[in-house]
């Protein structure tokens, strides 16, 4: 054998980056960028349990299969950005208006909304359960071009190429459609500005630390509808939901152009429902067990951030990375991960660990005393928010003890400065 050929068969054997083709990657991909995303599940299902990545192609199938079932879900009962002409006087900010995509919606309902949000959450936690089994192990990545994904938003059973990620974020980054990457490509698709340049490679290499960030992704956006659910929020959608589904017969859906006030009738109807909302932010708890299971969700994100960072400074490659060690490059733009940004961000999951335990409470403006979340989550029989943050509603969960201040975030605010939310959003 030549010696050639023998070099480069043991640098392809001893090379740990080196991404090899996998059929579960393949699935995914093409799942991904066709939109066929329950029937990429069911191939992954079928391989053995213990191929991570393929748990983790199915992780992340699972998930887009719930914001896709939200999606059209939204559709189904012609959801809308609320006129936002009212809220334009309160903020400042310039008045938009758009009707539903759906000219033809179904009438949605309070226990429909229920169901909806229901449906949400079970999808990201089964989600979780795949995504966390695919970080367990392995040495894989796959390489996924978000610009390619498409879900089938309007339920058609087909997904478009107006249904991918790219056509809806191409405009928002002044890029052209005309030479979008096509659902054939993996990784040579290109994607031009209008000026004719063209625009950075936007693939991500996904490996097992990635299925972990992903998993805690999947909480984060279970956390709110969860929440949302252990209340009765039947009187909100009474007074207010007629703005986000303005085609559904709730009570005050006909009532819009009715009278004048102060400034015209659309805009005085508009300022009487942010007001009626505001009055109705008092949600009686109709299901503790699930409120608890909201600090439940809370911890877990913490948790699946550490296992996150455990993951990504053990890796020895530099393949595309979403969220980089030091020793790594990040696909961002101008963001360097240091071992300094590690260690702030590690502080500021173990404070809010403390104050996901009660063990270190949350600031009240009006009270020396502190607030304790774990107490609320616990026993919170209602949540008024406008009580609370007034001060009466937070009496039952006021007591003595440490108490959060600018000191307990001192690394974070250091080392994110005012990008601490960035971070954040980054990091999970």
């Amino acid at each position: 054998m030549h010696k050639e050929l023998m070099g480069a068969l043991v640098a392809a054997l001893l090379l740990p980056s080196v991404v090899q083709a996998s059929e579960a990657g393949d699935i995914l991909r093409d799942s991904l960028y066709s939109g066929k995303l329950e029937a990429g599940i069911a191939r992954l299902a079928q391989m053995p349990l213990d191929d991570a990545e393929a748990r983790f192609g199915q992780g992340l199938l699972t998930l887009a299969t719930g914001i896709e079932g939200l999606a059209q879900d939204l559709y189904r009962y012609g959801a809308v950005i609320p006129d936002s002409t009212a809220f334009s006087l309160f903020l400042g900010t310039s008045a938009t208006s758009a009707g539903p995509a759906n000219l033809n919606p179904e009438k949605v309902s309070y226990a429909a909304l229920r169901t909806m949000l229901d449906d949400f959450v079970s999808s990201m936690d089964a989600a979780k359960s795949l995504l966390e089994a695919g970080g367990a192990s392995g040495d894989y990545v796959v390489l996924i071009d978000p610009m390619q994904i498409r879900v089938d938003v309007n339920g058609d059973g087909e997904a478009e190429e107006a249904e991918s990620l790219g056509a809806f974020i191409a405009p928002l980054m002044g890029l052209s459609g005309d030479t979008m990457p096509g659902p054939e490509t993996t990784g040579g698709g290109k994607v031009k500005h209008k000026d004719g340049a063209t625009a950075p490679d936007t693939q991500i290499g996904f490996d097992r630390a990635d299925a972990i960030w992903l998993a805690g992704y999947s909480q984060v956006l279970a956390v709110q509808p969860d929440f949302l659910l252990a209340h009765d929020f039947e009187p909100l959608v009474n007074v207010y939901f007629h703005r986000l589904f303005p085609r559904s017969d709730l009570p005050m859906a006909d009532f819009d152009h009715a009278g004048q006030l102060f400034v015209d009738p659309t805009t005085d109807s508009g300022i009487a429902d942010i007001i009626a909302a505001i009055h109705n932010l008092n949600f009686k708890v109709v299901e503790p067990e699930r409120l608890a299971g909201v600090l439940a969700r809370l911890k877990s994100i913490t948790a699946l951030s550490r296992q996150n960072w455990q993951a990504i400074q053990a890796e020895s490659d530099d393949n595309r990375e979403l969220v980089p060690s030091p020793r790594q490059t990040s696909i961002i733009p101008d963001t360097a991960v240091t071992n300094e940004t590690i260690a702030a961000w590690m502080e500021t999951l173990d404070t809010a660990d403390q104050l996901l335990d009660g063990t270190l409470l949350v600031p009240h403006w009006r009270f020396k005393l502190g607030f304790d979340l774990k107490m609320y989550f616990e026993t919170a029989s209602e949540t008024d928010l406008v009580m609370l943050l007034t001060g009466y509603g937070a009496l039952p969960f006021l007591h003595e003890g440490p108490i959060a201040d600018g000191a307990s975030f001192a690394s974070a605010n250091r080392v994110f400065g005012d990008n601490l939310w960035g971070y954040a959003f980054w990091f999970n």
